[in-house]
């Protein structure tokens, strides 16, 4: 994982210690986890369940075993794989929360407007507004949008080339709004550093270990506009704008797999938690043209 996937230390982490609860487990019954049968790991699912681990946190600890078993088939080092016929919990995969076409337009309206006038947070204030329009134009996670490189401002299309999960780089397209965010924030940026090459490697510097906005900061901020807004501050959150972009893209007839594109998903199966945009969509499609929908419209 670390060397043919590039999992990030915590997934590598995480995934150890699943293995090893496993192990332990499987320790007690006198089977090395190697040579674990389906059986052996139905019981140790059930272990988990009646120890009253819930349902998400079952089916990823089975994630973990299937990963491993792949692995250890994929070597030659067993001749089968025990989680191929296993089923995974069932668990209700809650929808995400996203926001409005509306509530997300007074956002933005909100920030640029503040990004408009005169004062001494000028900067600050520009900068917000940046945030907000590339994080809805692009769908970024926090984390990529926080990191990005100062050489962005340099660039004179119209799509950013971002880094996200194992290094694997992809290309998102800005909107003409995000654009203007972009130079005028990159003039007030200027003006404020001047030629301090401390300052210059990243779009949104700051005085944190890592050099850069850190998220929580940009996160706090965000529920402080939102309130401005008119926009209940508990429910938007970077990754809430995030789930905007995707939804608002499908429910205007995005392809599936273009957003998962867009987003950075490794597994479309990740980006199938929009699939009720889509089921909403398909559905007012058929009552819209579907010649028997149509007949049924018709008065008597």
């Amino acid at each position: 994982m670390s060397a043919e996937r590039g999992a990030a230390t915590n997934t590598l982490q995480s995934y150890e210690r699943d293995l090893e609860d496993a192990r332990s487990f499987l320790t007690e019954r006198s089977v090395r986890l190697v040579e674990a049968t389906a059986d052996d790991l139905r019981a140790y699912l059930a272990h988990l369940a009646r120890q009253g681990f819930a349902a998400s946190s079952q089916a990823r600890r089975l994630s973990a075993l299937r990963q491993f078993f792949k692995f250890l088939y994929g070597e030659g080092l067993r001749g089968d794989d025990p989680t191929g016929i296993l089923d995974a919990p069932r668990k209700g995969r809650p929808l995400p929360k996203t926001l409005s076409v509306e509530d997300v337009g007074r956002l933005i309206a909100r920030a640029e407007a503040e990004a408009a006038e005169p004062g001494d947070t000028l900067l600050q204030r520009r900068r917000m507004h940046l945030l907000v329009e590339l994080l809805y134009a692009t769908g970024l996670r926090v984390s990529e949008l926080v990191s990005l490189p100062a050489s962005v401002l340099a660039q004179t299309g119209r799509f950013l080339v971002v880094k996200g999960k194992g290094n694997k780089e992809r290309l998102v397209p800005l909107s003409r709004a995000a654009v203007a965010a972009l130079e005028t924030y990159g003039e007030a940026l200027a003006a404020d550093i001047g030629d301090d090459p401390a300052a210059g490697a990243f779009l949104f510097p700051a005085k944190s270990k890592e050099g850069h906005l850190p998220r929580q900061v940009f996160a706090r901020d965000l529920k402080a506009l939102a309130g401005r807004a008119g926009i209940r501050a508990s429910a938007l959150s970077p990754h809430v704008l995030r789930h905007a972009f995707a939804s608002h893209l499908l429910q205007n007839g995005a392809d599936l797999r273009a957003v998962q594109e867009l987003l950075g998903h490794s597994d479309i199966s990740t980006t199938q938690i929009y699939t009720h945009v889509l089921e909403e969509r398909l559905h007012q499609l058929v009552q819209t043209h579907h010649p028997l929908a149509k007949q049924a419209k018709k008065p008597d």
